[in-house]
């Protein structure tokens, strides 16, 4: 009956009775709506993971953002590497000062496993936040009882001191125990000072060298020391296991009567000693140095792991300043606000190569580099080019290849070696675009199968000759909508 007299009226009233329809399917179309968004507004209610607060969010790169829910996270596991770096460098940055007020670090519903002393497992959702940052950003939550501040560690986190910032990311590791080639773990300090004028420049590393702590192992002191248009002297000193110190949690290390220290202010003070090396006379090396860091100058931790390849680098001093004296028997040079750098370097090193470099330029401090395998087929992986400017962390580009011309020859061992006399590095990241020139003044050239390993893995390199190169550096380009242009001394290192 109700369809025979809806067909009647649509017969009798078509336009009238289609009008109604099209009025009905309207009403329930916002019906539909209003609920969807009363479902989507208690489910957000109900939620358990939300970050509230703030305006801005920070998120992985490639993440899909679909995943979001309305006005939370839920349901989402990440987590962003290096995020002191993020929150320190980049977040709350003098150059976004004028833009960003307050930043909140915060870790919502981490999955965490918790095992009684009954041998029970009970399995937790976790939430970590600094309450000041926190409570800056509109997020704190209402505290019934007790109180809700920042702890020591909240502090050391956001806030530390210069030789807490030095000390995370310049501590020593031990040997992992699934690490591959265990015999071929190396880790060292590297120290890279010269003279304002670039005529004198030295090469200084503190290493362990073998498997750390429990295998064949032993440390290490080295010094290059280099005089524009005079041959490099090396200077070595061996130094047993049971004369070693070192630290898993800061920058210390003894080598015997060598050491670096990082003192309360986050200066590096170095001293060491070594004897030179194919020598008759045996010449001593005394250093006694002090390298100053210049604030937000660093690159952190970055470590590749695999079954192939374990590879850690750091940058604590990108950019410093050094003062002290390195003396060669009686003859001395002294270091006053002398330009420095330092790097830290663990992993596993049987048939590895790197490309590598670092560029000091007015007020920009470039590194790049890569970590290959030798025995491993073509490589493809770019190059990463990280680049700090007064105010810390400007840009990072990953060009594809760095372009050598070798057209330098020097003679190793009776053997003429073809070497690098320019390199040009250049990637263009959306709008930014950068241009490193680097033209050779010195090369010294080792070839690494006269190295005594063990396992003889440096005997059958492909690439035999080790190349450092000092040369004058020109960057050129434009970043974040501002013009580069300088020049200064450069750094690198690469294989032939």
């Amino acid at each position: 009956m109700i369809w025979r007299l809806a067909l009647r009226t649509l017969s009798v009233r078509p336009w009238r009775t289609l009008a109604l329809l099209a009025g009905y399917a309207i009403g329930v179309g916002v019906m539909i709506v209003l609920l969807s968004i009363g479902e989507a507004m208690m489910a957000q209610g109900r939620e358990e993971r939300l970050v509230g607060g703030g305006t801005v969010t920070v998120l992985p790169e490639g993440l899909d953002l679909e995943v979001l829910k309305t006005g939370g996270l839920g349901g989402m596991y990440f987590s962003i590497p290096n995020a002191r770096f993020v929150y320190e460098q980049m977040l709350t940055s003098p150059r976004w000062a004028d833009t960003i007020v307050a930043v909140a670090p915060q870790i919502e519903g981490k999955l965490l496993y918790l095992r009684l002393k009954d041998d029970r497992l009970l399995t937790l959702r976790a939430t970590g936040e600094i309450p000041s940052r926190s409570a800056a950003v509109g997020a704190a939550p209402t505290i019934t009882a007790g109180r809700w501040e920042d702890d020591d560690e909240d502090r050391a986190w956001s806030m530390p001191t210069p030789r807490e910032r030095l000390a995370a990311m310049d501590h020593f590791h031990e040997t992992p125990a699934a690490a591959p080639d265990r015999a071929t773990w190396a880790e060292w300090h590297y120290f890279n000072l010269r003279t304002p004028d670039a005529d004198r420049w030295a090469f200084l590393t503190f290493a362990l060298a073998g498997d750390v702590p429990q295998g064949d192992w032993r440390g290490e002191v080295s010094l290059t020391w280099h005089q524009t248009g005079r041959a490099a002297r090396r200077f070595a000193m061996t130094v047993p296991r049971e004369a070693v110190r070192y630290s898993t949690t800061d920058a210390d290390l003894t080598l015997g009567g060598s050491s670096v220290r990082l003192d309360e202010a986050g200066r590096y003070v170095v001293t060491a000693t070594a004897r030179e090396i194919g020598v008759a006379t045996g010449a001593t090396a005394r250093v006694a140095l002090v390298v100053t860091p210049e604030p937000r100058a660093y690159f952190p931790n970055a470590a590749i792991g695999g079954d192939d390849l374990l590879s850690g680098y750091a940058v604590p001093v990108l950019r410093g300043t050094v003062h002290g004296e390195i003396c060669l028997d009686a003859r001395c040079t002294r270091f006053d606000a002398a330009p420095a750098y330092h790097d830290h370097n663990w992993g596993t090193w049987r048939a590895v190569a790197w490309e590598w470099g670092v560029v000091q330029a007015g007020s920009f401090g470039l590194l790049y580099g890569r970590v290959e395998r030798t025995d491993a087929l073509a490589v493809s992986e770019p190059l990463f080019l990280y680049l700090t400017d007064s105010l810390g962390f400007r840009t990072l580009m990953r060009p594809k290849r760095i372009h050598y011309d070798d057209t330098r020859r020097v003679v190793v061992a009776g053997v003429p070696v073809m070497v690098p006399a320019r390199a040009t590095l250049e990637d263009i990241r959306g709008a930014d675009t950068l241009t490193l020139a680097l033209d050779v003044e010195d090369a010294m050239v080792t070839d690494i199968r006269d190295r005594q390993r063990g396992d003889g893995s440096w005997r059958d390199a492909p690439r035999p000759y080790f190349v450092q190169l000092k040369g004058r550096a020109t960057l050129r380009g434009r970043v974040g909508g501002r013009a580069i242009d300088a020049t200064g001394v450069a750094f690198f290192e690469t294989y032939r």
